[in-house]
């Protein structure tokens, strides 16, 4: 694997002594909340990746076991997964039993390395697509944040995440492999408490990701979390909810957003003119609104387009 090299910090919002501090210490001030009993979060901001917060916009977070704790995605960065395992041991006073990676995009996996390899889970495909594409991955999110990746590499989880129940230290979970927002999502449900971590087939007050989308496929893993009887979910960026608020309203925007792009297809708008489509008032306060709609229809719109040209009477 490569590894990525410091480079000095950009300024990009912070002032001039804040942006020498970050690029001194690069530190995340990683702080988690317990959310439920014996269960953390550590909460990203509603962001884009910058230099000034490191790739930090990704929720991750862990459960106490009698074995050591139980972690639910690494974050963007070699250092991410450092300063995390480290206050996660220095708040529980244990190691590390397992860690479950939720899906392979860069901000959710690029701390795996700071965690030994024997505990590192995850689907299958997920596995494989970072392997594959772990690499690029890293270097894209270099080009983005900069020094904050130094020495990082893309480590692709050793073992197989399966799905069904599991007990670690006395803690009984459940693991469901789901897929949409990429091909291979996992969640992670604590029986004991009924938090359910979705990772990212969940957003909430900030506008899903789309890379590796299948709009269907996603809308079919929602309404299977929508049945499990969570207490508290964990979305994979945007604030903790208690009911199922997030869920709909990551459906209502998937279904706005596939009828939109299929109509405006349909219409015969190049990708400029579809960029241009007023999103509905119900989805203004998304966070990073208008550029992820942008980019998502620079990922999905093309498969549109050329389905609507199949379909033409010839």
């Amino acid at each position: 694997m490569r590894v990525w090299r410091p480079i000095v910090a950009a300024c990009c919002g912070l002032g001039i002594a804040g942006a020498a501090l970050a690029a001194a210490t690069f530190d995340y001030g990683l702080k988690a909340k317990e959310i439920a009993e014996g269960v953390h979060l550590f909460e990203g901001r509603m962001e884009h990746f910058t230099r000034e917060n490191g790739g930090n916009i990704v929720n991750t977070g862990y459960l106490e076991t009698s074995a050591g704790a139980v972690v639910i995605d690494t974050g963007p960065s070699r250092r991410y997964g450092e300063q995390m395992r480290a206050a996660i041991e220095k708040q529980t006073g244990k190691g590390i039993a397992q860690v479950f990676v939720t899906h392979a995009h860069p901000d959710h996996f690029l701390g795996d390395q700071a965690f030994a390899s024997d505990t590192l889970s995850a689907l299958p495909a997920t596995r494989a697509a970072i392997q594959t594409g772990g690499d690029d991955l890293a270097a894209n999110l270099y080009r983005m944040v900069g020094g904050w990746m130094e020495g990082t590499e893309a480590v692709a989880p050793a073992h197989d995440a399966k799905p069904g129940p599991i007990v670690i230290g006395g803690r009984a979970l459940r693991l469901l492999a789901l897929a949409g927002h990429t091909g291979a999502d996992l969640a992670v449900y604590d029986e004991k408490t009924r938090t359910l971590f979705a990772g990212d087939l969940v957003f909430f007050q900030r506008a899903p990701t789309t890379p590796n989308a299948d709009i269907g496929q996603w809308l079919s893993a929602l309404d299977q979390l929508e049945k499990i009887d969570f207490a508290v979910l964990v979305p994979g960026h945007g604030p903790v909810v208690k009911d199922k608020t997030a869920i709909a309203q990551t459906r209502a925007y998937l279904r706005w957003l596939r009828t939109a792009l299929q109509g405006a297809a349909r219409q015969g708008l190049d990708p400029t003119e579809a960029m241009q489509i007023q999103v509905p008032a119900e989805f203004a306060k998304l966070a990073v609104l208008q550029e992820e709609f942008q980019r998502s229809v620079v990922h999905l719109y093309p498969a549109m387009e050329l389905e609507t040209l199949k379909k033409a009477p010839h």
